[in-house]
């Protein structure tokens, strides 16, 4: 029963992961019709995307508890690398929030960005995401997390490609120049 569940959650989190993936690689590439950042943001937009980001970070976290220590990771690795990278994550995660909206967060256009946390990187939130979902891997020392985990990470990575177009369009020159100060990640 046990070993169902794993897969269940497993298959919903790479899917989830995937079709973010999809879509980000659709917007790369089509991004006259691309669908992050989206066109026109709607609730339902907002409801899909956030809900594939829940998906894939909460089967992410339900496999680490289900295979809790399953791989031999030292314990400094865990509880020292591991929980310090979820803390810092979140921590960093919300004060990007706070600096850049919830409303800009998921979407739609907002004021651009440069001070703060967006100082050091173009892209905070997703570096703090990848620390969270790696921090789990870490501490949790699952073996199917893992999957979840990479697949996650991806479409975090791939996300500001498909954003950058978006953000020259919409703030020009001003982007322009931060593209050239800062970092995309660190």
């Amino acid at each position: 029963m046990v070993g169902d569940l794993k897969t269940v959650v497993l298959v919903l989190g790479c899917a989830a992961n995937l079709l973010l993936v999809a879509g980000i690689l659709w917007s790369m590439f089509q991004p006259e019709r691309r669908v992050w950042p989206p066109i026109h943001s709607t609730g339902a937009h907002k409801i899909v995307v956030w809900g594939l980001t829940c998906v894939g970070f909460g089967s992410a976290i339900v496999l680490a508890l289900l295979e809790w220590g399953e791989l031999d990771f030292p314990w400094i690795i865990r509880w020292g690398l591991g929980l310090c990278l979820i803390v810092l994550g979140n921590a960093v995660v919300w004060s990007g929030v706070m600096q850049l909206g919830m409303a800009a967060t998921s979407g739609d256009e907002g004021v651009l960005r440069t001070r703060g946390l967006y100082r050091f990187s173009r892209n905070p939130q997703y570096v703090a995401d990848m620390a969270i979902l790696i921090g789990i891997g870490l501490l949790s020392a699952s073996i199917l997390a893992w999957p979840v985990i990479i697949t996650g990470v991806t479409a975090l990575a791939l996300a500001p490609f498909a954003e950058e177009r978006w953000l020259i369009d919409r703030y020009g020159e001003a982007y322009r120049g931060y593209l050239r100060t800062t970092r995309r990640f660190l």
